[in-house]
């Protein structure tokens, strides 16, 4: 049986993650990496609680634009949800990645500007990534980030 062919993806429109507390997400995002947040919206009523499949819904949802992406951040006024506790290997367990130009640069910066790192930079030393760093780091809600610098 033939099927029809899907249209092809265009590309990703937003990464959305949950925070606890919008402003100050924006306030950490914009001290480490100078992320400017488009305006702050708010949602409610049940077909927004039917669409999330959340209970009596209210939220606020804002995007930062870097690039062609958008990261959409989302704070659920009604009902307060639970704190980010997953780790690296648990299903589910997603990260942002940010693409930077000098390593040492960004890492000494964001360590001045308060970040908390796993462990310093990672190396890739053999494949097709060799030469390429990579390091770990979590914002104010424990959503695991990472910034990614390609070898020149």
């Amino acid at each position: 049986m033939n099927r029809p062919q899907v249209r092809p993806v265009e590309g990703v429109h937003h990464v959305g993650i949950t925070v606890r507390d919008i402003k100050r997400s924006f306030d950490w995002y914009k001290n480490m990496f100078g992320f400017e947040p488009g305006p702050t919206n708010h949602g409610h009523g049940d077909e927004l609680s039917r669409a999330v499949q959340v209970e009596e819904t209210e939220l606020s949802f804002a995007m930062i634009q870097i690039g062609s992406t958008r990261i959409e951040f989302l704070q659920y006024i009604h009902p307060e949800g639970k704190d980010f506790d997953l780790k690296n290997g648990d299903v589910g367990a997603t990260h942002i990645c940010f693409q930077i130009d000098d390593m040492d640069s960004a890492y000494a910066t964001l360590i001045e500007r308060g970040a908390v790192f796993n462990a310093p930079p990672i190396t890739l030393t053999d494949g097709d990534l060799a030469g390429s760093r990579w390091a770990y780091l979590r914002d104010p809600d424990g959503i695991q980030l990472e910034i990614w610098a390609q070898p020149k």
